[in-house]
């Protein structure tokens, strides 16, 4: 496997409806790339694209074509018009910045990304989509966990007055991860207006409409069920968005589907241990067996 210097470049996708999408992108182009896999990575709610900057760093090192997409309404992408953020248009989202990539890629989405990206491989096909890794989420993810993140977001939607608050808010929601030495890095997903710094994404998002969860959960699994390709689903052992019941309801639906847990990490299992995650991902997309 070729090693290259790799610096992201910042480049942009249109999206359903002609929306801009903003994205880190890693190889463009690369002679190291071409007879590797692009990887297309895709960011929980309330995340973005720096979610994923050690992990895209160390497999563009690794010579693959890396693409970290902001979704709609989330970093520097257009915020929805009408606050559209349904999956099925993310996933039509995604839809379109595989055909502008223009050849097959790999699937990793966390959370809401991990969702969107079980609908999007169902629809891609195999020949545009050849693998998948699911980041700490099922079709029946607990509703308790879920609903710790909605509180967090709803809860700082009026931002902070400094970063250090928000370090600190960061901390309570993230009791296991070791605390940075500065809040410094926090301005990745912050943006300061008016004297108040808010998180990068649009409050909308929290606020859309709903539809209902039961039919939700059996279009993820009847995608998931149907998929023909390698499928990997990583669980952070701390999660309390993923249970091992609902691992093994997933390996049940899904039953050519790999599981590996993280012993260190809990729901955002990138950012918790991101090497053992790294070096999970690395090994699941550089494998050339077929595994189905």
């Amino acid at each position: 496997m070729s090693t290259v210097n790799s610096t992201p470049q910042t480049v942009t996708f249109s999206g359903a409806g002609g929306i801009t999408l903003v994205a880190d992108e890693w190889n463009r182009g690369s002679a190291a790339s071409a007879d590797l896999p692009t990887v297309l990575m895709l960011h929980g709610g309330g995340q973005n694209r720096f979610s994923w900057k050690n992990t895209g760093q160390i497999l563009a090192d690794k010579g693959f074509h890396v693409v970290a997409l902001d979704s709609r309404g989330h970093g520097d992408s257009d915020r929805a018009p009408g606050a559209d953020y349904a999956v099925e248009t993310l996933t039509a989202d995604v839809m379109h910045v595989i055909d502008a990539i223009g050849r097959p890629v790999i699937v990793i989405g966390a959370s809401m990304g991990g969702l969107t990206g079980i609908l999007a491989a169902h629809r891609a096909g195999p020949e545009k989509v050849t693998r998948l890794v699911l980041v700490d989420v099922v079709p029946r993810f607990e509703k308790r966990g879920s609903a710790r993140i909605r509180d967090f977001m709803f809860n700082h939607l009026h931002g902070f007055e400094t970063l250090e608050q928000a370090a600190d808010a960061v901390a309570a929601y993230l009791p296991h991860r070791k605390r940075p030495r500065s809040p410094e890095g926090l301005k990745k997903n912050l943006r300061l207006r008016d004297g108040r710094w808010y998180w990068h994404w649009d409050p909308a998002f929290m606020t859309k409409p709903g539809d209902d969860p039961q039919l939700r959960t059996e279009k993820f699994e009847q995608a998931a069920a149907d998929l023909k390709i390698p499928v990997l689903l990583i669980r952070g052992k701390l999660s309390d968005v993923v249970s091992p019941e609902g691992v093994q309801h997933f390996l049940a639906t899904v039953p050519h589907a790999e599981f590996v847990e993280l012993s260190d990490a809990g729901h955002t299992a990138a950012g918790d241990d991101n090497d053992a995650f790294s070096d999970v991902v690395v090994e699941f997309v550089a494998s050339r067996r077929n595994r189905y």
